[in-house]
């Protein structure tokens, strides 16, 4: 069963998050390899989500440190939060 990892980032403001929105979408597909789909959100101008679909949990987990490598890259961070789940529908016309 595929697995999608949520990750939501709050920054200190909308440039902060604008800046790592251009550092994370052209690099994402080379560092999360095993991702079967990625999906980036901006929320309220200083928000953005990650959503990332994977095969199954060991995908996924060899991703991890290539996620905390860019996490740790990123400026301006005031929050992240994390959530993994199940995937139930993934649904594309």
């Amino acid at each position: 069963m595929s697995v999608a990892r949520i990750t939501t980032v709050t920054f200190e403001s909308n440039e902060a998050a604008e800046i790592a929105a251009a550092a994370y979408i052209p690099n994402a597909p080379s560092n999360f390899p095993e991702a079967q789909q990625l999906i980036a959100i901006t929320v309220d101008g200083n928000i953005n989500i990650s959503v990332t679909l994977y095969e199954n949990n060991e995908a996924m987990e060899r991703a991890t440190a290539a996620k905390n490598k860019v996490m740790d890259s990123i400026q301006g961070i005031v929050s992240a939060d994390t959530k993994v789940g199940s995937v139930l529908l993934n649904h594309n016309n």
